[in-house]
């Protein structure tokens, strides 16, 4: 299988995985997935790999295996275990996430993306100053919350010097985008000399060329296949059918050359592909109970399927697969019995606990409730989708109905957490003659509405979910208010794409089911004026979203509190309340990360990061969209990238608000959620009026005209609208945006809304009139603390005067607003603000960056953090970097500012900032 005649065949695939070794002991990282069917080839090019990597680079195998598919962490476990003794070395948040995650350790579960940090940590530690080669066979097989850590790693390394290969039959989900190689068959020349090297002998033509046309150049199909055939079949009377997969041709082959063993060796051979932790002296104690003798394993090892040494493994992964199919359900019962017998409880309970399920075939209570604890164990690592097989195998083997629905419905939920809504509806059907309570059919009820709508968004969610808030009333009012903040979720963000009507009958619903007593609880109350924003409009709704707004900040939310900031965050932009945006914004924020809720935490970034654009801080705003990038790509959220969409569109960069437009357009097509229109045609508005496309603002922000009742990304549309109208000579458009625009501003009056009003009268008026206008939504905007705008504003107003020869003051404000545009970042204004100088007859000042313009963003993140004072362990937590990393990026800027010391940054940077020259 190894030998060089297929690797001969390999020539680019081997040139390529010794480039990667060799720029790893380098100093460099690189992570690579190598994908091809079953047989073609993979395993012997890793060997070739860790054959070849040296004595200079560590070099650590794993092989993932089916079977452990339903453990959290297992093939992490597999692969980090060997380097666990440096955890010490890590931050202590990384350290006691691993450890959790490893079951070594009692806490709340981990912080996925604190587990995937502690992984690059471990590899870091690992590479030391010779290098690293990790390499993961069957990387199909590998569990979800490993495949996402150790693709969160992979996506984050950087200098350390580690070489990183995930070996795969298809790509999955949690490594796409990562580089790629597709290993092929063999071509015809190289097929044919393999075929000859596994039949030396004589070999018809027609079934040799068959042979060759079945294999398609799969090297273990070519070894194997022939193995099967007799005498008389090699020399001509051999056909293949052609029926199966190729795979399963495969494994057939395999099972019928394993068949000859005797019964001993077949079962040892069966007790190792039950068991893939391939520990020997595991394999040994089983093999004992069995009563299996040291023949069985001289016969296994003679007839090249098993290989013990460190550990014990197969000749080719297919193998394992292969004997497993083959034995009878009892002989696997047999396999798991003793398996589980001789498996440490205290050290490793829950693959006991699974082996003992393996070894039942009817219901047995103390085996099910082994299962349910293994199920708390396993969230108590963070494996949703681990608790969640648990729990099913659990309810299949409880006897007592009552107890089976029960659990039956807890995996039902650990499937909705873990992200499998098709799974949670058959778990549900399995529930169909049961006997339920009146609460756990309330309970039912919700699960099948948030599944559904989880794999539908039609039309029918926000009903389902509506009805089961009511059917939970009785039995669970906590649980019936959240339901409620669903269905109306579901209702109101299909906006334009969803129905209107429904938006009112679950408003209506809430309004019912909700009072309007005394300061009220936080959760009723922003449930209740969300209601009233959706039926009433939002001048109905104002005071009680206020009085929302500061019970969810005097209040200590749980865990479940924590969703419902979101909503109270929106409230804060439609109330145009900058201070409360930012209050619960950095609130939800804190309690996400101290909780380590990581499905909240997503949420609550792109809420901060609107608030750090509000604040003018777009380099804040970019830390934050990075983060929840990278915690994306460990959980697998599938939050729409809205906050690359808004920082592109107010820096100007036309090519990637175009990228982004294009993407979260066609989601929110495919999700039928109307926000995601508005946000792409507000983004689209700012951008082009940054740029001075005064025609092409009209065109997006005029889509959102119908429906600025919505509020939010529509609401804010129409100031774009107003200047982009005004710009383009249509008043009387710039006249109908803005008596909207006073509908949504003036029933609030503070001082946020009064300035935006301000800003888009003055476009309206002229002489003093308009000057008034512009210095009032000036100092309002400066009061609110949103330099954006006051920079927007004052160009505005420049522009103003210089339309009425009033030079020197244009000059005034237009420097002004170019200097704090700049300065912002906001390339588009700038550069309008720079043009209108001129016309004033002003010189404009912009910022460079002097030596900044070498600097690369990660060079220009890290010495920013670092000027703050962060260690180098506190910048690499932050940026989701190793620490090496961190520490080289560092050396890199401190040689191009020329400087020594961290205490020198501080100044080099503010140079870097303000160092003025004309253009």
């Amino acid at each position: 299988m190894t030998g060089s005649v297929p690797l001969r065949g390999r020539r680019r695939e081997l040139a390529e995985l010794d480039a990667l070794v060799h720029r790893a002991r380098a100093g460099h990282s690189e992570a690579l997935t190598v994908s091809g069917e079953a047989g073609v080839g993979k395993t012997a090019l890793l060997d070739h790999l860790t054959a070849r990597a040296g004595p200079h680079v560590r070099v650590e195998r794993t092989v993932a295996s089916q079977s452990e598919m339903e453990l959290a962490y297992a093939g992490l476990q597999q692969l980090c275990g060997p380097m666990l003794g440096s955890a010490a070395r890590l931050p202590a948040p990384q350290q006691e996430a691993i450890e959790v995650a490893f079951g070594l350790r009692s806490a709340p579960a981990p912080s996925p993306f604190l587990v995937g940090l502690a992984v690059l940590g471990l590899l870091t530690e690992a590479a030391q100053d010779r290098g690293l080669l990790c390499v993961v066979d069957d990387a199909q097989w590998l569990d979800q919350a490993s495949a996402r850590a150790i693709a969160f790693a992979a996506r984050r390394m950087d200098v350390e010097g580690i070489a990183l290969v995930l070996a795969m039959r298809w790509v999955d989900e949690a490594f796409a985008g990562l580089p790629h190689m597709i290993v092929e068959g063999l071509e015809y020349e190289d097929a044919s000399a393999l075929l000859r090297l596994a039949v030396p002998g004589g070999l018809d033509r027609r079934v040799r060329e068959r042979l060759l046309a079945e294999a398609r150049g799969n090297p273990l199909a070519l070894r194997e296949l022939p193995r099967a055939l007799s005498p008389a079949e090699i020399a001509g009377g051999f056909a293949l059918t052609g029926s199966l997969p190729l795979e399963s041709r495969i494994e057939q082959s395999l099972v019928v050359q394993l068949a000859p063993l005797p019964v001993p060796a077949r079962l040892l051979l069966l007790l190792a592909a039950a068991d893939p932790t391939g520990d020997p002296g595991l394999l040994w104690q089983a093999s004992e109970l069995l009563g299996l003798k040291q023949e069985a394993f001289d016969a296994a090892r003679d007839a090249e399927a098993l290989v013990v040494g460190t550990r014990v493994g197969f000749r080719h992964p297919l193998v394992r697969s292969a004997v497993y199919r083959a034995a009878s359900p009892e002989d696997r019962r047999r396999v798991h019995a003793a398996l589980a017998d001789v498996t440490d409880l205290s050290r490793d309970p829950d693959r006991r606990a699974w082996h003992r399920a393996g070894s039942v075939l009817h219901p047995d209570e103390e085996v099910a409730a082994d299962l349910e604890r293994s199920a708390v164990r396993a969230r108590t690592r963070g494996g949703a989708a681990a608790a969640a097989a648990f729990l099913e195998r659990s309810a299949e083997l409880t006897p007592d109905p009552p107890r089976r629905v029960q659990r039956i419905i807890a995996a039902a939920e650990a499937k909705h957490d873990a992200g499998a809504p098709e799974s949670v509806l058959s778990l549900l059907d399995a529930a169909h003659g049961l006997p339920l309570t009146a609460a756990q059919e309330a309970v039912t009820a919700r699960l099948r509405a948030r599944a559904g709508y989880a794999l539908r968004r039609d039309s029918s969610g926000p009903q389902l979910l509506l009805a089961a808030a009511q059917g939970l009333e009785r039995h669970d009012p906590v649980l019936a208010r959240d339901t409620y903040l669903e269905a109306l979720a579901a209702a109101v963000y299909g906006g334009r794409l969803g129905d209107a009507e429904q938006v009112a009958v679950v408003s209506n619903a809430i309004l019912e089911a909700t009072v309007d007593e005394g300061p009220g609880n936080a959760r009723d109350l922003i449930l209740r004026g969300q209601a009233l924003l959706a039926a009433k409009g939002q001048e109905a709704a104002i005071e009680t979203l206020r009085r929302a707004q500061r019970a969810l900040l005097e209040q200590a939310p749980d865990s479940l509190g924590l969703h419902w900031l979101w909503f109270a965050s929106r409230a804060a932009q439609d109330l145009w309340d900058a201070g409360a945006l930012r209050a619960l914004a950095d609130r939800q924020v804190r309690l996400a990360r101290a909780d380590g809720v990581v499905t909240v935490l997503p949420i609550a970034l792109s809420l901060l990061m609107l608030a750090q654009t509000v604040d003018g801080d777009l380099d804040a705003a970019e830390a934050s969209c990075d983060e929840i990038d990278a915690i994306k790509d460990v959980t697998g959220n599938k939050l729409p990238p809205y906050g690359r969409l808004f920082l592109a569109a107010y820096r100007g960069r036309a090519s990637e608000v175009a990228r982004w437009a294009e993407r979260i357009r066609a989601d929110a097509y495919a999700r039928g959620e109307g926000y995601g229109l508005s946000a792409v045609n507000f983004s689209e508005a700012i951008l082009h009026n940054g740029l001075g496309a005064f025609t092409e603002a009209v065109a997006s922000a005029g889509r959102e005209l119908p429906y600025t009742h919505e509020l939010n990304h529509a609401m804010r549309t129409l100031l774009e609208l107003v200047e982009a109208a005004t710009h383009t000579g249509d008043r009387a458009l710039a006249e109908h945006a803005v008596d909207k625009l006073a509908g949504v501003t003036r029933p609030v009056g503070n001082t946020w809304a009064t300035a935006v009003l301000a800003m888009a009268e003055a476009q309206l008026h002229e002489g003093d009139e308009a000057e008034r206008r512009y210095r009032d939504a000036i100092d309002g905007f400066e009061a609110e603390r949103i330099p954006i705008m006051v920079g927007r504003c004052r160009l505005l107003y420049g522009e103003e005067l210089n339309r009425r020869k009033r030079h020197p003051e244009a000059r005034e404000q237009l420097r002004a607003a170019h200097g704090l545009l700049t300065g912002l970042g906001m390339e588009g204004f700038a550069r309008r603000a720079a043009d209108e100088l001129r016309v004033s007859g002003g010189t404009p000042q912009v910022r460079v960056r002097g030596s900044a313009v070498q600097l690369t963003n990660q060079e220009l993140n890290v010495a920013r953090l670092a000027r703050e004072g962060l260690t180098n362990r506190d910048i690499g937590a932050r940026l989701f970097i190793s620490v090496h990393t961190a520490e080289y990026h560092l050396r890199k800027v401190f040689a191009k500012l020329g400087i020594k010391r961290r205490t020198e940054l501080k100044t080099a940077l503010a140079e870097l900032d303000q160092s003025p020259t004309d253009i």
